[in-house]
């Protein structure tokens, strides 16, 4: 089992993760926001996806149990525990344009999309690469009448945490939130664990 790693607020970092291993993502100080991207180290190409997800598990309310499957239909990890229950599959990755279009009057940051694109620059990966992220602890509400959508903040506690056995090899991506609505409005830290 590793060390716990802890990812300070409003940045991200890349690790390989072998198949058969146990990614355990902590919110440390409750309400705060991770964005999980996977690729296959065999073919960076093969990434996590939304839609694939959805269709296959038949549920947007992916927890315990539940697949992320990838672009060619193989799954990549399995949620094997989950504290929380609510996770965000639909919304892309905070980024430069997502700060202008919803905080006009607050500073610009290159959000978990700049943070992912550095650190998944080693394996050759670039921003065209970076797909939907699955959003742990997440709080996106959908209205069933209406459709739309809101984001709420996190109903994590400190110390909540979800579980992810890797079903191939992967390259992850992993963030600290930096978006204003995603997080309550406050930024912390997330940490990891890889046994």
């Amino acid at each position: 089992m590793s060390e716990t790693q802890r990812i300070a607020p409003r940045t991200g970092v890349a690790f390989e993760l072998p198949k058969g291993a146990t990614l355990t993502v902590f919110d440390p100080e409750g309400s705060q926001v991770a964005d999980l991207l996977a690729y296959a180290a065999a073919d960076l190409r093969e990434v996590i996806s939304n839609g694939r997800t959805f269709d296959y598990e038949e549920t947007l309310a992916l927890t315990t149990g539940n697949r992320l499957w990838s672009n060619r239909s193989n799954p990549m990890l399995t949620i094997v525990a989950d504290t929380v229950g609510r996770h965000d599959f639909l919304l892309t990755p905070c980024s430069e344009a997502t700060f202008r279009h919803f905080y006009p009057d607050r500073p610009v940051h290159r959000g978990c999309f700049g943070n992912l694109a550095e650190a998944l620059s080693p394996w050759g990966l670039a921003e065209d690469d970076i797909p939907t992220a699955f959003n742990l602890f997440m709080n996106v509400p959908i209205d069933g009448a209406t459709g739309r959508i809101a984001v709420l903040p996190p109903i994590s506690r400190p110390g909540d945490y979800i579980a992810l056995k890797a079903e191939m090899d992967c390259v992850i991506g992993l963030t600290a939130c930096s978006a204003y609505a995603s997080n309550g409005g406050s930024f912390k830290p997330i940490a990891y664990r890889i046994a």
